[in-house]
């Protein structure tokens, strides 16, 4: 029997206050990093452009929006997985199971891979080169204060089960 069904059983209404106060610890969320490093690398564009010409203009913009419709569609996959795993996508709340099929065979952060495709996507749709030379910094960021955190919370959450995944599946594709 699970650690979480015994003390159900010998608790019932304290597990379940216990269980959802533990997670991963991520109060920023994280579709706002994306949001922020896209924005100010639009003020810094329109600030210091870098006047470097991308792609004749009609095929940038062609794969700015295939980019784009990429990571629509694999951040309606995740979502759609979530919710018929009754999963919450927001950071401050415990996972009920590990997500381990559909787009999490592939990787381990379909979620955040969306959102790179969208900012990529519109990066090269608009022109906009300081989105390339501030991607390290977002992955970076990302890396550290959401990544990080979101594994040691499911080590911590899913133990071994975890560990195995973590093993057979890449963080990003």
């Amino acid at each position: 029997m699970a650690t979480t069904e015994k003390l159900h059983q010998n608790y019932p209404g304290q597990v379940d206050a216990q269980v959802h106060k533990d997670h991963p610890g991520v109060y920023i969320p994280p579709p706002l990093f994306y949001i922020a490093f896209f924005y100010f690398s639009l003020l810094l564009e329109h600030d210091f452009a870098l006047g470097i010409g991308f792609l004749r203009r009609p095929n940038q913009q062609f794969i700015g929006w295939v980019l784009c419709l990429i990571g629509v569609g694999v951040g309606l996959m995740t979502l759609i997985q979530f919710i018929r795993s009754r999963n919450s996508i927001v950071t401050i709340k415990s996972a009920h199971s590990l997500q381990t099929s559909g787009v999490y065979r592939y990787s381990r952060n379909p979620l955040y891979v969306s959102l790179f495709f969208l900012y990529f996507g519109a990066a090269i749709f608009w022109g906009n080169w300081w989105s390339f030379i501030l991607s390290p910094f977002l992955v970076m960021i990302m890396k550290l204060y959401v990544i990080k955190r979101e594994e040691k919370y499911l080590r911590r959450r899913f133990g071994k089960e975890y560990k195995l995944y973590k093993k057979s599946v890449r963080r990003w594709f």
